[in-house]
């Protein structure tokens, strides 16, 4: 009786780029980023002057993007020309975009947590409520109240010559909040009209993919481009929405733990918003100008597209509990 010959695994080969300097490029500009935003807020806080440190920043910002579009092109191009990528490497491509995403997930809980810390623990422990409530002997007069328009160290210098400080400090609370302003008042509300901008385009992307999925390329960059500029839209209400709060409210970063939270998960957001608006236009500028992307190989195009439902469902957390709760 003849044995059957056992099958052997069929492995597909898998592209291992060359090396290159794209990592080490990357490093340096972050390096530069970092390094002159630091030495420009150190410099701000001890009023000596910003000095060179924007430059600095700048630079580094300008050598990122050069890197970062040099490293993409070199990616497409291995894809779209030289036909290097294979179905293992796409499926790597998605798990790396996957685990990106969740590190940008956890990156806003932290924020989040801090948010609900303040607002659930410490905030009651200050104005003398709970267990922990002993903390109210250093800050006698402060009652707690979520938006916190007024500081611990404005109830302490509120009492009167003779009332012990805890810390001296410079933080007043901001004279109004961004909270709910009531019905009368809602057609006025910049976050409200944030949180319609925001989501539409969430719907304006998910047409654009069904689009490209389905083989119409001018619903694709019609829908895309309209994405686009919806994200821009945010971006211009959200800086009008600063400006109204520092110039109006007195809202700023030296308004105490409101002041911080605020602008620290709204402006960490706003950021995330420029980068997906940013790779948006690029995928529009490749499909209008270079023809890529097909319905069976767009995951460049998908990636994109997963970003901005994230950043768009972080706003909804944003808009529940920071605005609204």
């Amino acid at each position: 009786m003849t044995e059957r010959p056992i099958a052997q695994p069929v492995h597909e080969p898998y592209y291992v780029p060359e090396q290159g300097w794209f990592p080490v490029a990357a490093v340096v500009a972050l390096a530069l980023v970092m390094g002159g935003l630091g030495g420009l807020l150190n410099g701000l806080k001890a009023d000596e002057g910003p000095g060179l440190t924007p430059l600095v920043m700048v630079a580094g910002l300008g050598l990122l993007a050069v890197v970062l579009g040099m490293w993409f092109a070199a990616t497409i191009r291995e894809n779209q020309v030289d036909g290097l990528v294979s179905s293992q490497l796409r499926r790597s491509y998605v798990l790396g975009m996957q685990w990106f995403i969740f590190s940008e997930v956890m990156f806003f809980l932290a924020f989040f947590g801090a948010l609900f810390y303040v607002r659930v623990f410490a905030g009651p422990w200050l104005g003398g409520e709970g267990s922990k409530g002993v903390s109210n002997m250093l800050w006698q007069g402060f009652a707690f109240e979520w938006p916190m328009l007024q500081t611990p160290q404005e109830a302490v210098n509120s009492a009167g010559p003779g009332q012990y400080s805890a810390v001296d400090g410079i933080y007043t609370g901001a004279d109004e909040s961004l909270a709910f302003p009531g019905w009368q008042r809602l057609l006025g509300w910049l976050p409200l009209w944030n949180t319609i901008v925001l989501l539409s385009s969430s719907y304006t992307v998910h047409i654009a993919h069904q689009a490209l999925k389905a083989g119409r390329r001018t619903q694709l960059t019609v829908w895309l481009g309209i994405t686009v500029l919806l994200g821009i839209i945010f971006l211009f209400l959200q800086a009008e929405e600063y400006l109204e709060a520092v110039r109006d409210m007195g809202l700023t970063l030296q308004s105490g733990i409101y002041g911080s939270t605020f602008f620290i998960l709204t402006g960490f957001h706003g950021f995330h918003v420029f980068m997906g608006a940013t790779i948006l236009l690029v995928m529009w500028l490749r499909a209008t100008t270079r023809g890529h992307f097909s319905a069976e190989d767009h995951f460049g195009f998908e990636a994109a597209s997963w970003y901005w439902h994230f950043v768009d469902v972080v706003w909804v957390g944003l808009f529940l509990f920071v605005y609204i709760l």
